[in-house]
């Protein structure tokens, strides 16, 4: 991959900005060079209209953790920081194990998933104007066998009584 400050034609040089150059009042360029660090090395160094930095130099993508926030034995229990490259398959993986761990319980406990769902959230960085996944949020639903509730008791017995000699072996 080519270097964002190389200047080459592939990669694309967007204009002046931060890197480029330092503009005094006059509009002239001055011999002092106006250098922010590249934290996300990779990234655009254009700035958008009304930010203040480009991606390439936004702290805050560089700082940006991601944590889990449930109860269940996951991933991300503790702050972890993702590259913005990498956050939308990380986060995609991170909610399949809450649905992994939704069909064990159901499994373990002899209930069936009704509906799993994962959802993706994105936002955008107000310091670079980046896109950027935010987060995810999974939502399951299990049935279980309600044993000790009377209707279901009420149903099974209705079910025996018209079940009861439906199927008769006469090779006796």
């Amino acid at each position: 991959m080519i270097s964002p400050i190389s200047g080459s034609a592939s990669y694309g040089v967007w204009g002046m900005g931060p890197g480029f150059g330092n503009y005094g009042a006059t509009g002239a360029v001055s011999g002092e060079q106006d250098t922010k660090p590249i934290v996300n090395p990779g990234e655009s160094t254009k700035v958008a209209p009304g930010k203040r930095v480009s991606p390439a130099e936004c702290e805050t993508c560089k700082e940006r953790k991601y944590q889990d926030g449930s109860d269940e034995m996951v991933s991300f229990k503790s702050a972890q920081h993702i590259s913005p490259t990498e956050a939308g398959s990380r986060v995609r993986a991170h909610e399949q194990e809450h649905v992994s761990n939704a069909y064990e319980k159901a499994e373990q406990k002899g209930g069936k998933v009704l509906q799993a769902s994962v959802s993706i959230h994105t936002a955008i960085c107000p310091e670079c104007g980046r896109t950027y996944i935010s987060g995810g949020e999974t939502n399951t639903k299990i049935q279980y066998p309600a044993e000790d509730n009377p209707y279901m008791k009420s149903r099974k017995k209705s079910d025996s009584n018209l079940l009861s000699g439906m199927n008769m072996d006469v090779a006796v």
